[in-house]
């Protein structure tokens, strides 16, 4: 098989889902295991240096590397069986680009302008909302709000680490970023401006517990865990002197009633 069409299996299998940077599996950490060869072949693409210019009749031009085109959105196989399926995409006109290797499930929506990267999997009735990014590999799940200028962060190398992972029916609030491996359980809700990376501190008021993450096992916010912005005293005389904190991610409680209410999803949209 030819570099070329080595290159084209690979992006036409990722925009398909048949294959993914991580898959759940209840056997690992976490509960997903991570494909470092679909990373490693993902970084493959990378590495041909050629450059390609696409024109659409002058509104809109790119130059990239010819590995890397944009995803099919309207006439790719993925697209026209969502559409038969009763459920298609909905990418809203303005300025928003979803790279190929993308994978998008029926029924998931848009908001201009955003920016989905190469390797990511977006599941079934997701909402993207406007100058939202989803990195590199990045695994989103089903029915997740992922609201305006959400930054969810990438991975391609070191081949071999966890993406961010968002499982199914989480809600992330305004200006919340989630980074280097951090992974949010099922129907979590992360509060507006909310920053995890990896290595973050959680503080568990509900539990009196805190959860680490660590390079080697990012963060793991709870199923169903609120997680709301805080502070947390600095020790020393210095920080005490001049009453200094730190931000701190708190979980304020789990879902209840209330909660589902307040983060509801409203199909009309979709």
């Amino acid at each position: 098989m030819s570099g070329t069409e080595t290159a084209s299996t690979i992006l036409a299998d990722l925009d398909a889902g048949r294959i993914r940077a991580a898959h759940p599996d209840s056997d690992a950490p976490g509960g997903w295991r991570v494909d470092a060869t679909v990373q490693a072949a993902i970084l493959g693409l990378f590495a041909n240096g050629e450059t390609r210019t696409w024109d659409l009749d002058g509104a809109l031009q790119f130059r990239d590397r010819a590995g890397l085109p944009t995803k099919g959105l309207i006439d790719s196989p993925e697209a026209l069986a969502a559409l038969a399926a009763g459920k298609p995409w909905r990418v809203v006109p303005g300025g928003t680009s979803v790279r190929g290797g993308v994978y998008l499930a029926a029924g998931v929506t848009i908001m201009p302008p955003s920016y989905i990267n190469i390797g990511a999997w977006v599941g079934e009735g997701t909402m993207v909302d406007s100058h939202v990014l989803i990195g590199s590999c990045a695994q989103i799940g089903s029915r997740v709000h992922l609201s305006a200028g959400v930054q969810i962060g990438g991975v391609l190398e070191p081949a071999g680490r966890r993406p961010v992972i968002v499982e199914d029916e989480a809600f992330v609030g305004a200006q919340a970023a989630l980074l280097e491996g951090v992974l949010v359980q099922r129907g979590a809700v992360i509060a507006a401006g909310v920053i995890l990376t990896g290595t973050s501190r959680l503080y568990d008021l509900t539990r009196d517990r805190v959860i680490v993450g660590t390079l080697d096992e990012p963060l793991v916010v709870p199923a169903g865990a609120v997680v709301a912005p805080g502070v947390r005293r600095v020790a020393g005389e210095f920080a005490a002197a001049h009453g200094l904190g730190l931000s701190a991610a708190i979980v304020v409680k789990y879902r209840d009633e209330r909660t589902d209410a307040r983060v509801a999803l409203e199909e009309a949209l979709r």
